[in-house]
Parts: structure tokens; C-alpha cells; sequence
């Protein structure tokens, strides 16, 4: 048995979604302790419990800890299992990291599988739909899956509510893939979502961006949003180049004002921009498995987080694949996996 130290690197839940895919697709079990202890709230909260929920239904796994704020879990997983599949997170708790946990496994999986996912679509803390959508999934066809997502309705902190459907055809193999360079510039475009809020919530904000940013008329996008179980709002910043395309996110609480969320996502936005990296923070992160599956592959990003080197580190206690950041000269930094 694996035996890991979940308060390592960041921390975080990222350690405990990484084993359990990881754990399905190699068949070694592991014991995590510590789960999530740099936090304010250690311990499994529901959308991590979802997770391990998902990965033991798909794999047929033996699990002990699997409970509310539980320290400490063992998973003895069995051959992942495809089909038909039902995840509630129960709250807000995000939807797209329980997909995240999945996906993996069940991309290395005999025949296609479906998903119904439901809670949170866009929440803090985690990649909203939309950084799926237009980010991740489309590099992942690149790499030779086929995975199509579909939001049916929108889930917003903290109602949650939301519900994603996902068609996944796994590839006989995943291959390579090299990202060093954006391409040529396509479009941008800045959309502020409201739901069940003043619409004046996002024209505030997209004045914020026209005015930090630049950006024109035609790139701004006030959205209403009217199947959402509850208020929410998020701002979304999408750049899309020839190779890839970036999405930034920030989310609206109670007591944030307006304003102080479009400066948010601005702020990742133009960090992105004063680089040449092809690959941002957290699309960084999200690429680690699926290349260290196909056994080769290589980015150009920002300095990696701390959720980048907590996953490397996780990944190599499952897989024999060795993975390298280091620094460039142009102050960018080379990921090379294999």
C-alpha cells in the first residue's frame, strides 16, 4: 500500500484527487493521512467525499474513511468499470472536480462511458465549466480522446444546483503533446455572468475590464443567467490563440463588490499576458496526468504553483514516468514529461 502525507505541498485536496485517479489506473492501493490539514476545515468536506465516492463506484474499490471530515482514507481499487454514471456533490461543492478525479481512469477504460455530474459549475477554488470547455477537453482531442461536455443547467456558491453531462470515447492510447508556443492571436472575449442579481452587477464589471484591459465593445458580454438554483455571478476571460486557448475566472460572494472581481480576473489575465508561456497556472496543472499517461510530452508555463509541484510529486508515487520543471531563460519554465 502507498501510504501518503496529505498535508504535503499545498495541502489541499489536489493530493487526494490525483491518488484516487491514479490509484484506479495502476491498481495500487494507498492510505492518505492528514487529508487536507493545511486547511481551515481539514478533513473530507462533500465535494472530496464525491470524489471518493465516484472513484470507488467506477473502480469497485474497497474503501475505509470515507465520512465527513475524515483524516485519514484507505482505497483498494478494482478494474475501473464504464457506463452509465450519476455523481451528486449534495451542495455547492464543485461538480468539476469530481469529474476531474474520473476522468482519468475512465479515459483508459475498454468503451465509452457517460456522466451526469451535479452541484457546483462554477465555484471558487475550482476551474469552472467553461475552463474545461474551452481550455482542457480541447487538448485532450488533441492528445486523441474524445470527451464531450454539455452544461445543462448552471450551479453557482452556494446553492450549487448545477448539472454537466459528459460523453467520454477513451483512445487506444493517449499520445504526445508539446505546447511551446501560443500562435497567432484569434479573439478574446470578457462575459459576466448574473444570476438572479441586478444586471447592473455586470456592466460594472465589464467597464472594469474595458478600462484595465482595453478591451472593445464587441469583446464584452453581460450574460443572464436564468436556470440557476440561486444568485451567482462570475466573470470569465477567455483568450483564444492558434494552439490553445486560456480562460480566467473570478466568482462574486456576498460583500465583494463588483468591481473587486473583474480586477480579479484581470489580474490573472494580464499576469498570463506579460509572459510568453503558452500554458497558464492552472491549465498547468490539469495537463500533468493525461501526459504522464501518454508517457511524453512537454509545455512551456508560468513558475509552477504549488498545486503544479504537489501534483508532480503525487503523480510519481503511482507512475514511473519522471517529470521536470525547470526554468527558462526567458523567465518561463519547461515541463517536460518522459
Amino acid at each position: 500500500m502507498i501510504l501518503i502525507d496529505g498535508s504535503q505541498g499545498e495541502g489541499g485536496g489536489q493530493v487526494l484527487r490525483t491518488a484516487l485517479a491514479l490509484s484506479i489506473l495502476t491498481g495500487k492501493p494507498f492510505r492518505i493521512d492528514a487529508i487536507r490539514a493545511r486547511r481551515s476545515n481539514p478533513g473530507l468536506r462533500r465535494q472530496h467525499l464525491a470524489a471518493v465516492k465516484a472513484a470507488a463506484e467506477i473502480s469497485a474499490a474497497d474503501v475505509r474513511g470515507a465520512a465527513l471530515e475524515s483524516s485519514r482514507l484507505d482505497f483498494a481499487p478494482g478494474p475501473v468499470k464504464p457506463g452509465a454514471y450519476r455523481f451528486a456533490v449534495g451542495t455547492a461543492g464543485s461538480a468539476t472536480l469530481v469529474l476531474q478525479t474520473v476522468l482519468p481512469p475512465l479515459l483508459a477504460a475498454k468503451s465509452p462511458s457517460e456522466l451526469t455530474l451535479e452541484g457546483g459549475t462554477h465555484n471558487p477554488m475550482a476551474p469552472p465549466f467553461d475552463f474545461l470547455a474551452l481550455a482542457f477537453l480541447p487538448l485532450l482531442e488533441r492528445m486523441g480522446a474524445r470527451v464531450d461536455a454539455k452544461l445543462e443547467r448552471h450551479g453557482f456558491f452556494p446553492a450549487g444546483g448545477g448539472r454537466v453531462t459528459v460523453k467520454i470515447e477513451p483512445p487506444e492510447r493517449l499520445q504526445p503533446l508539446a505546447l511551446l508556443e501560443r500562435g497567432n492571436f484569434k479573439r478574446r472575449r470578457a462575459r459576466a455572468l448574473v444570476a438572479k442579481l441586478p444586471e447592473g452587477i455586470a456592466a460594472r464589471e465589464l467597464s472594469v475590464v474595458k478600462r484595465r484591459l482595453g478591451w472593445s465593445k464587441d469583446e464584452l458580454h453581460a450574460e443572464t443567467i436564468a436556470d440557476s438554483a440561486g444568485p451567482g455571478n462570475a466573470v470569465l476571460l477567455e483568450l483564444e490563440y492558434e494552439h490553445l486557448t486560456e480562460v480566467f475566472a473570478a466568482f462574486g460572494e456576498r460583500g465583494r463588490k463588483a468591481e473587486d472581481v473583474a480586477h480579479a480576473a484581470a489580474e490573472e489575465a494580464e499576469t498570463y499576458l506579460k509572459f510568453e508561456a503558452p500554458v497558464g497556472e492552472h491549465l498547468a496543472d490539469q495537463l500533468l496526468i493525461p501526459l504522464a499517461l501518454a508517457g511524453q510530452g512537454e509545455f512551456r508555463t508560468v513558475q509552477p504553483s504549488g498545486h503544479t509541484r504537489t501534483n508532480i510529486e503525487t503523480i510519481a508515487r503511482f507512475l514511473e514516468v519522471p517529470i521536470r520543471a525547470e526554468p527558462a531563460a526567458d523567465r518561463t519554465w519547461m515541463v517536460r514529461v518522459g
